[in-house]
């Protein structure tokens, strides 16, 4: 009875953990050649078969017959085999025989000597469903339960997953407390010694994609597409949406009806700001776009060198520019363009330096105005633009005086500004002084 005992013992837990029949024979199956191991010091030689319909285990020893026996845990004399098997006649010493082993030599202490390691190779099992489980789920949405706060690390609980949200993949301003539900992308699964270690993400641009998969129909059902994402997590993001149907608005989609869609993606970054962008071939159009909130006024666009100076009103600057630099710099990856932002007064000053010809600059040497001269460098502009191997060109231009070159431009463009300081302050003082005049 102890066989069909000991099986329901280990169904029942089984069961619990909801550990597949087919692995619970195979579990069974260790355990016996583990304790056997442990009382005989070798298993090698064992095979252990388990029926869990029938509750049925049988235990083999494959022995060599011997005349004197010196080793029991392999060998076994020939009268013992005479003894155990009188029918059989024709084995002999040296022959293989297969010893059958009664489980209940084992005793009824079993069950509690096999507690421990039956529980270790349940937990085993549960950590090979986790794996192969999230393993097949990169890329998911899921929701759980914050169960500890670490320093660098958020753990939250899904049934009997342990799922781990680092520091980098969450959102910077948010805070989170134990039992505060959450929701995030499954970013990798990794085997570790613990078990799986599951990352999750609220950071990626991946979550924030599935996000308006799950409240847009039309971008999981593929009518509309997003093309590019780039965010800073918890402040703003810009998206690139482009459809596949012309009757159908990508933005407003995405938008919903009174902002229904976008609002509640937006709640759930904890009110990052969105920029939803219509896709467009034209670069400038493209870059227009986002821009946004800024409106600029003209943008210069190199297409070969990815390159665009967008010029801003001066009040505009900031708006364009954003906290940090944050919208400039997400506008720059969202549309893989090198962006430098102006205001209208910066720029156009600038455009007068850069056509200063070198020749103009004080105090710039006249030796190299003409040497630069012979290799059509003549201007600030194209003394900026110029490499180092142009420069080399000239003749009797060493390495030296081109960091003598580019300081006397610097010093050029830096004094032109201060002068103009000066030149506005003088300005406003006068202003000043002629109202108090009329005054």
């Amino acid at each position: 009875m102890i066989n069909r005992e000991l099986i329901e013992v280990f169904s029942e837990i089984a069961r619990e953990k909801n550990v597949e029949r087919s692995e619970l024979g195979s579990i069974i199956e260790q355990l016996f050649l583990y304790i056997i191991e442990k009382q005989r010091g070798d298993s090698e030689n064992c095979s252990v078969i388990v029926n869990i319909d029938k509750g049925e285990i049988e235990i083999y020893a494959e022995k060599t017959i011997v005349e004197k026996v010196d080793d029991p845990t392999h060998e076994i004399s020939l009268d013992d085999v005479r003894r155990l098997e009188p029918d059989i006649a024709d084995l002999d010493v040296g022959d293989d025989y297969i010893e059958v082993i009664d489980p209940t030599v084992f005793g009824r202490r079993l069950v509690a000597t096999a507690k421990q390691f039956f529980a270790q190779r349940i937990q085993d099992v549960e950590k090979k469903y986790i794996y192969e489980d999230y393993n097949q789920r990169v890329g998911e949405i899921v929701i759980g339960a914050v169960h500890q706060v670490q320093k660098d690390n958020i753990f939250i609980n899904i049934e009997h997953a342990e799922l781990r949200l680092p520091k980098r993949e969450q959102i910077p301003s948010e805070r989170y407390r134990r039992g505060d539900t959450v929701r995030a992308i499954i970013r990798s699964v990794e085997v570790t010694a613990k078990g799986p270690d599951i990352v999750v993400s609220r950071s990626s641009n991946e979550f924030l994609y599935k996000l308006f998969e799950m409240e847009v129909p039309e971008i999981e059902d593929g009518i509309i597409e997003i093309t590019k994402i780039s965010r800073q997590p918890g402040e703003r993001a810009k998206i690139i949406v482009k459809s596949q149907d012309r009757r159908i608005d990508a933005v407003g989609a995405c938008v919903g009806m009174r902002g229904s869609r976008i609002q509640a993606i937006v709640r759930e970054l904890n009110n990052e700001k969105i920029d939803i962008i219509n896709h467009s071939e034209q670069s400038e159009i493209l870059i227009s776009r986002a821009l946004s909130p800024a409106k600029p006024m003209n943008l210069y666009i190199d297409d070969d060198r990815m390159y665009c100076a967008a010029i801003f009103g001066n009040d505009d600057l900031d708006t364009a520019i954003g906290k940090g630099g944050v919208n400039i710099n997400l506008a720059a990856r969202v549309t893989g363009y090198r962006i430098d932002a102006y205001g209208k007064d910066e720029y156009e000053k600038q455009q007068r330096d850069q056509g200063t010809a070198l020749s103009e600059i004080p105090d710039f040497d006249s030796d190299l105005t003409e040497k630069l001269s012979a290799v059509n460098i003549n201007t600030v502009a194209e003394a900026l633009a110029a490499d180092e191997d142009q420069f080399l060109a000239a003749e009797g231009v060493t390495a030296e005086q081109i960091d003598i070159i580019y300081d006397s431009i610097q010093n050029f463009i830096e004094g032109t500004t201060e002068s103009e300081q000066v030149e506005e302050t003088a300005e406003e003082i006068e202003t000043d002084q002629e109202a108090v005049s009329e005054d």
